[in-house]
């Protein structure tokens, strides 16, 4: 059974409460041994980094998440400094900008988005980021912020765009969007994308595969992206699990043996 490491989930989420240590062994069962936990508010990263104590394989990031702004006050910022110092975490995220959703100040995103950023530089830590219809606009500080390491998480952008992630070696995370016959220009995306460029993720609870189209997410479908991915480009699904492992490791820093280096 090919090992996996599933690259964002929100495992920590209210969704799993009622069941979340059987969610946690149908995911090793499915040969997933390591997820990182991507965060979304302040409020929450008590609870996040519980859950990621708790399990072996469960690595956790601090950040606030561009979708829960009314949630975020200026001093988070210096709390997330804190927490950065403090637990040493995996990655910095869920970061970044959601040009799709009414009402987010695109002003105040930014003032976010550039401070992690900035404490991502500082510290030498990857960051995770959300662009909702802001592919060019993340693109943009990016540039700005050179040397910054990490990946685009559920990317659903352009050729073009993609080439630019890679060219400022980033990553691109792909999940259950990807299993959707509909979603023709990501399919032919993945098809060309070189091996180092990317890795598997179900965002859990969100964004189910199409098997699962209505139902909440579980890091153990992500064997149904891995086996998507290895249909469309015609590959084994052995060769997709190693190359996405290896670059999910390298990345978040995750060892060989995932559960002994959990948090």
């Amino acid at each position: 059974m090919p090992i996996l490491i599933d690259s964002h989930t929100h495992f920590d989420d209210v969704s799993f409460d009622g069941d979340r240590d059987a969610a946690y062994q149908r995911a090793r069962a499915a040969g997933v041994e390591a997820q990182v936990l991507a965060a979304v508010s302040a409020r929450l990263w008590p609870k996040l980094r519980a859950v990621a104590a708790r399990y072996p394989g469960l690595y956790p990031s601090y950040g606030l998440h561009p979708a829960y702004l009314a949630e975020h006050r200026p001093e988070h910022l210096d709390a997330l400094a804190d927490w950065v110092v403090r637990e040493k975490p995996t990655a910095i995220g869920e970061i970044g900008l959601d040009y799709y959703l009414p009402d987010l100040d695109a002003g105040a995103q930014a003032e976010y988005f550039t401070g992690q950023l900035r404490l991502a530089r500082r510290h030498d830590l990857p960051v995770i980021i959300h662009a909702r219809h802001a592919v060019d606009q993340v693109i943009k500080y990016l540039r700005r912020f050179a040397g910054v390491r990490g990946v685009v998480h559920s990317f659903s952008g352009s050729e073009a765009q993609a080439r630019r992630l890679l060219d400022l070696d980033f990553l691109l995370g792909f999940g259950g969007p990807l299993t959707y016959s509909r979603a023709t220009r990501l399919r032919g995306l993945i098809r060309y994308l070189p091996l180092d460029g990317f890795m598997l993720e179900t965002d859990a609870p969100d964004q189910p595969p199409s098997n699962h189209r209505g139902a909440r997410n579980e890091p153990a479908y992500l064997t149904e992206v891995l086996a998507c991915v290895a249909e469309l480009r015609g590959a084994d699904p052995a060769e997709i699990a190693a190359a996405t492992t290896a670059n999910a490791r390298r990345l978040f820093g995750i060892p060989d043996d995932a559960s002994a280096g959990a948090h």
